[in-house]
């Protein structure tokens, strides 16, 4: 199995909420004292939180199913269940979030930021909490809600300062390792580099991170070749470098074409995906060339020839040798004046992105959908409440059905058009719960008295 992996499918499963106790007090001469039924404990939450010793998404390809803990349900005596237990995934610094439809809900940068990537279900009532005026003894709880459930995707983009683009077999590898203390594989074939390789490199009193990531062939931005699993990884550069192989005996190539293949695609890319770094496209970050190989003499007679026509561009250019060292102190430096630029003039990174959807001011709670079937009710309100109803338990849907009739449930049917005998659904249609209509029935009114667990409206 490959050791490295920047893109994973990931469900999350956080904790259901226990349920609570219905329970009545009962001591010596004290048979009915009271209801004291103690509250289910909150499901656990499924958080993500950046640990700067992960450096991949493998573990995720092994385990694509993450749950966090459940609630515990109350006990009589007042007694609440205890907390589900949240459950932590460690993610690499640089891992983007995105939801089912592709949305970035969660940009994860910097060890120990965290983000709740599924929610846990709250505990549900006991009946001593539920007590008041009309219902002093309830001889019902509420359920613990499910824990939420998401279909994630993780991307890993590389944090670096600096990346060397180039084709595959231009001596980015060589450069990095010549560079730095980094040991990348190298070998004289094409896509030797399958994995971001990140090296540590320092010139006078600026440390920076460079980043050798796969080779990069006509059609990337299309996804030919390594296409997005190269250029996912230089969205976050400050600065590029493009190295250049001089040296190649490739019919139809040169430093210049080369150059122009690598912006061209991109561009593309930028063009479909949209990003940016901080406002700054991935087309205008500052560029340096690198001319490499030029230990071998043809190829520093090519890099003297193109290196004119690349400075007329605007591009600082350096003739440099991965093999003999020869001109790195001068990119080395070069690079560490691109980085502390950039660095001078970020602003102070966020920690974590999360995109906040906010509801409606004047948001009723619910909406009202005229189907083949009847009417289907939607909304987080009355959908909660119904997962939190014990249906086998007639005082409990009274409780329902009054606190329907208090949020305008029944108004608004009365004004769809229902009539009595109508189907009414509460909740997603393929999976709600059926109702049929009685507008005689006195919702919102509070129980009828009768034995606990009962409710006279529904004998």
């Amino acid at each position: 199995m490959a050791e490295f992996a920047d893109h994973a499918a990931l469900r999350v499963q956080a904790g259901n909420g226990g349920n609570g106790c219905a329970s009545v007090h009962r001591e010596k001469f004290k048979p009915l004292g009271g209801p004291d039924g103690g509250n289910g404990g909150r499901g656990g939450n499924v958080l993500f939180e950046v640990d700067g010793s992960t450096a991949t998404l493998l573990d995720f390809h092994r385990r694509p199913v993450r749950k966090a803990g459940n609630g515990k349900q109350g006990e009589g005596s007042n007694r609440n269940g205890a907390d589900g237990v949240d459950l932590i995934v460690k993610v690499p610094n640089g891992t983007v979030v995105k939801d089912r439809d592709g949305d970035v809900i969660a940009d994860l940068i910097g060890a120990g930021t965290r983000f709740v990537a599924a929610a846990g279900g709250r505990g549900g009532l006991g009946n001593a909490a539920l007590a008041s005026q009309r219902r002093k003894a309830p001889g019902f709880a509420l359920k613990g809600e499910p824990g939420e459930e998401r279909e994630l995707t993780l991307e890993l983009k590389t944090i670096a300062d600096i990346g060397l683009i180039g084709f595959p077999n231009a001596g980015k590898s060589s450069l990095i390792s010549a560079m730095s203390a980094a040991k990348p594989k190298i070998a004289n074939y094409p896509f030797t580099t399958l994995i971001p390789n990140l090296g540590v490199a320092e010139a006078g009193n600026v440390q920076f991170v460079v980043a050798d990531v796969p080779g990069l062939v006509p059609g990337a931005s299309e996804g030919k070749g390594l296409g997005h699993d190269f250029l996912r990884h230089v969205e976050r550069c400050s600065a590029l470098v493009h190295v250049l192989d001089c040296a190649t005996p490739e019919p139809g190539r040169d430093p210049v074409t080369d150059l122009e293949t690598i912006e061209n695609e991109l561009a593309r890319y930028e063009a479909t995906t949209g990003e940016s770094l901080a406002g700054t496209l991935l087309t205008d970050r500052p560029r340096l060339v690198a001319l490499n190989k030029i230990d071998v003499p043809e190829a520093r007679e090519m890099a003297d020839f193109v290196a004119d026509e690349l400075k007329e561009r605007g591009y600082q250019v350096f003739d440099v040798s991965a093999a003999s060292t020869e001109g790195l102190r001068e990119l080395k430096f070069a690079m560490a004046e691109l980085v502390k630029q950039a660095r001078a003039e970020a602003p102070e990174p966020e920690q974590v992105r999360v995109v906040i959807r906010p509801k409606a001011v004047r948001d009723s709670g619910f909406e009202i959908v005229k189907t083949a079937d009847g009417y289907l009710i939607k909304g987080e309100k009355p959908v909660r409440w119904v997962q939190q109803t014990d249906f086998s338990n007639d005082e409990a849907i009274g409780y329902l059905a009054d606190r329907l009739a208090r949020l305008g449930v029944e108004e608004a049917l009365a004004k769809a058009g229902a009539e009595e005998g109508d189907t009414v659904l509460i909740g997603d249609e393929e999976d709600a719960v059926v109702f049929d209509w009685d507008p005689e029935l006195q919702a919102g009114s509070g129980p009828l008295p009768g034995p606990r667990g009962t409710d006279r409206r529904f004998g």
